[in-house]
């Protein structure tokens, strides 16, 4: 994923965790608007979500934080 929608991520998940606690879950629809503006984005969203960390729809909202962040280190 491109760097832009990995800040995206970590942004919506600390602003989620920070309203609604550390135990918050959200779905990759999360990062987008409900409009799908974007539809190669979303599906390179979903393609790592979905098959390249085995996700179930909803997940904590650390949990993709975290995964986001050592996926940037790898």
């Amino acid at each position: 994923m491109n760097k832009e929608i990995r800040l995206k991520i970590i942004d919506v998940c600390d602003a989620k965790i920070a309203t609604k606690g550390e135990n918050v879950g959200l779905s990759f629809y999360a990062f987008f608007k409900n409009k799908n503006d974007n539809p190669k984005l979303l599906m390179e969203v979903a393609t790592w979500w979905i098959q390249e960390h085995k996700l179930d729809h909803f997940q904590k909202a650390q949990k993709i934080k975290d995964l986001v962040l050592v996926d940037k280190i790898a």
